[in-house]
């Protein structure tokens, strides 16, 4: 049976974000918005997605009267993205 490639991290911004993570370990949402060239919107949600996915976490504080959102990579979504790594060699036969 084939490997098949996570399908949380496949999404192209998803597996952008999650691989700026593994390098920075954290990074505030401007960051993330910058880095990916993505609006905000579709940022925050694929946010979520990996969050609620266990792969990263997102902390929320305010630097004066202004929200910050700080997100960065967990254990288990470092493992993801090495397993995505891992099959994506498989298949192209690396």
């Amino acid at each position: 049976m084939k490997k098949e490639l996570n399908p949380v991290i496949h999404s192209q911004l998803r597996l952008a974000v999650i691989t700026i993570l593994a390098q920075v370990e954290e990074a505030d949402f401007n960051y993330l918005k910058d880095k990916t060239e993505a609006t905000a919107g579709n940022l925050s949600v694929q946010l979520d997605k990996l969050s609620e996915a266990g792969y990263i976490t997102i902390t929320k504080t305010f630097e004066g009267k202004r929200p910050r959102t700080i997100a960065s990579i967990t254990d288990e979504g470092r493992t993801a993205l090495e397993e995505y790594i891992s099959t994506l060699k498989e298949i192209l036969g690396l």
